[in-house]
């Protein structure tokens, strides 16, 4: 069992979106449409979460996100307040560009963060910084990796998306990030529009993308990484089954983005009646659109 086992226990983590600005312009971004008028989380919202898991202990980690969290000026005050409020764990969601400075990453570290969950679009700069259409991106996110590496008691976490102008590059990032010692855990997230058509045509179907994924789990778990993959049909994945995590930490945020979400329109699938799979997503309302039901190559899972 990793060392880190017990950091991955989703029921066991809360999570607040304290920011809705970006300083990337990543081209699968699901929110661009809405940052503008989202709303972060107050301070006074912040303070009564802390002040229910001061005396209920409901949670043992925290994760601060937003589109950029290290845009937040408070945001050490919010991590002391945090470990002050009983939080065993407190982890920031970020493109990890901000850590690339040792003076920063040093601060958040003495103020409590021990997890980190970063953003890595590709596997070298050319392709990271095409997605993020930010130059220089990919040196300073894998700077912020390594600096995290200084602290033996902190841990990362990648999340790549997975479009079509990452999918053939998920054996490289492992192998890009291999020196990493304390990586515990790499997620590919298959991108989805939280709209019903494909506008930036980044979808790729499900057997193109199934090779290089399985070369990449392959890799992470053979460095000892533990893999979460989000939003891939359950039944396609074979001996990677059990690998498929959809559910998250329960989620504070805007009630106005979950009307956004919906239009996703997840949980579509020809064999939804019989499937007894409790995990999988389905398909979403862009991908059927652009690629049909593919009810030839899903199965239906049963359960025993």
């Amino acid at each position: 069992m990793s060392p880190f086992e017990d950091r991955f226990d989703h029921s066991a983590y809360v999570s607040m979106t304290m920011e809705f600005r970006c300083n990337l312009r990543c081209v699968h971004c699901m929110i661009e449409g809405t940052m503008d008028h989202l709303q972060p989380q107050s301070r006074d919202q912040f303070n009564e979460l802390m002040s229910f898991n001061r005396e209920q202990k409901q949670w043992r980690g925290l994760i601060l996100t937003g589109s950029e969290i290290t845009l937040l000026r408070d945001l050490p005050e919010l991590i002391t307040a945090a470990k002050q409020s009983g939080f065993e764990h407190v982890r920031i969601q970020s493109h990890g560009m901000h850590l690339g400075k040792m003076d920063y990453c040093e601060k958040l570290i003495s103020a409590g963060v021990d997890e980190f969950f970063i953003s890595v679009a590709a596997a070298d700069a050319e392709s990271h910084d095409a997605i993020t259409q930010v130059p220089g991106s990919f040196e300073k996110t894998l700077r912020g990796l390594e600096n995290i590496e200084q602290w033996q008691h902190t841990i990362s976490i990648t999340n790549t998306v997975v479009t079509k102008n990452s999918y053939k590059q998920l054996p490289d990032v492992v192998r890009s990030l291999s020196h990493l010692k304390q990586l515990a855990q790499m997620e590919f997230w298959f991108y989805w529009p939280m709209s019903e058509k494909d506008e930036k045509d980044l979808l790729v179907p499900h057997l193109d993308m199934l090779p290089y994924l399985q070369e990449a789990v392959a890799l992470a778990k053979a460095l000892g990484r533990r893999v979460e993959i989000k939003n891939f049909p359950h039944c396609l994945l074979g001996d990677m089954k059990g690998d498929l995590v959809n559910g998250q930490p329960q989620l504070f945020i805007d009630p106005v983005f979950w009307s956004e979400f919906e239009k996703n329109g997840f949980y579509q699938c020809k064999h939804r009646q019989t499937c007894q799979s409790a995990e999988c997503l389905g398909l979403n309302s862009a991908y059927i659109d652009k690629f049909g039901w593919e009810e030839e190559i899903l199965v239906p899972q049963y359960n025993g």
